[in-house]
């Protein structure tokens, strides 16, 4: 029998990157390492010539993502609120159902003429949101919110205006004019998983909410079962009640007169107790002369 011997290897990232970005719209890929760059003009090399001249070495000490603003743009991808050159915004919000994006004047009130102002805002959104949809490679279905547009002419023109920047995306885009109510309707092809979805995960706290419980109403769940397990005479004697350690901090401050009440109510002594680990959701009541739980709530 003959050895084993390899067959085909996957090429590594470097070569991967060339032959699958290295396109005719690209003017030119620069690179700091000598060794990468000589890598990337031998696949560009077997493409054509022109595509090896297109391959750049840039040394310095400063590193190249930071001298000609890759990371800054590589940071803004990922934040949801992108700044304007006429000193207004966009926010992005990715959910299940669709991309929602809010239009917002910000800092751009100085113009005596509004219309002009907001236009001017509009279109730079317009811009900015193309952009922004390749760059975080999202696909579906996007609803834009501009600011309102009293004039025919202007929404057409912020139309135009979009329409002509996704132009440039590889990814299918339909583009829909802007409704009476001042919406945008968009789809985008999705050609593959979101950036952010490649490169985060839902938060295991929130479950991806992006919000939990505050201690006040956490308060109202701890006070409202305990007066069932009282109300119903359920249990005789002392109870330990495990919290987190902020929902703790509000019953010792603002509660404390209702947890007073809640004691002189019940046969027995309520017992406090703080547990930094607990998540802040969630709240245990224990038997203390058994240590049983009584109850345990669900995050």
């Amino acid at each position: 029998h003959a050895a084993p011997y390899c067959v085909f290897q996957e090429p590594g990232l470097v070569e991967r990157s060339a032959r699958d970005l290295l396109t005719d719209d690209i003017d030119q890929v620069i690179c700091d390492c000598p060794e990468t760059t000589e890598a990337i003009r031998e696949v560009a090399g077997k493409v054509s010539r022109r595509a090896k001249r297109r391959i750049h070495y840039m040394s310095g000490a400063v590193p190249l993502f930071d001298r000609i603003g890759i990371q800054k743009q590589i940071d803004e991808a990922f934040s949801r609120q992108v700044w304007l050159p006429c000193g207004g915004y966009i926010v992005i919000d990715e959910t299940e159902a669709l991309i929602a994006i809010d239009v917002n004047t910000g800092r751009n009130r100085g113009n005596k003429d509004q219309e002009k102002m907001i236009l001017e805002t509009n279109i730079e959104a317009a811009q900015a949101v193309a952009r922004q949809l390749r760059l975080r490679n999202i696909g579906g279905l996007v609803v834009v919110d501009f600011i309102d547009m009293r004039h025919r002419k202007d929404q057409m023109a912020v139309y135009k205006a979009m329409k002509e920047r996704v132009k440039k995306d590889k990814a299918k885009t339909q583009v829909l004019q802007i409704s009476s109510i001042g919406l945008m309707e968009m789809t985008r092809q999705r050609l593959n998983e979101s950036l952010r979805d490649s490169m985060y995960e839902p938060c295991p706290y929130c479950a991806g909410r992006g919000r939990v419980k505050t201690t006040m109403t956490m308060s109202v769940e701890v006070q409202r079962q305990l007066n069932t397990i009282i109300q119903k005479n359920a249990h005789q004697g002392d109870l330990i009640v495990m919290v987190n350690t902020d929902v703790l901090n509000r019953f010792r401050t603002e509660d404390s007169r209702i947890l007073m009440e809640l004691e002189r109510s019940h046969n027995g002594r309520l017992i406090f107790r703080a547990d930094a680990a607990m998540h802040r959701e969630r709240f245990a009541i224990i038997d203390a002369a058994t240590e049983k739980t009584i109850y345990q709530s669900l995050a």
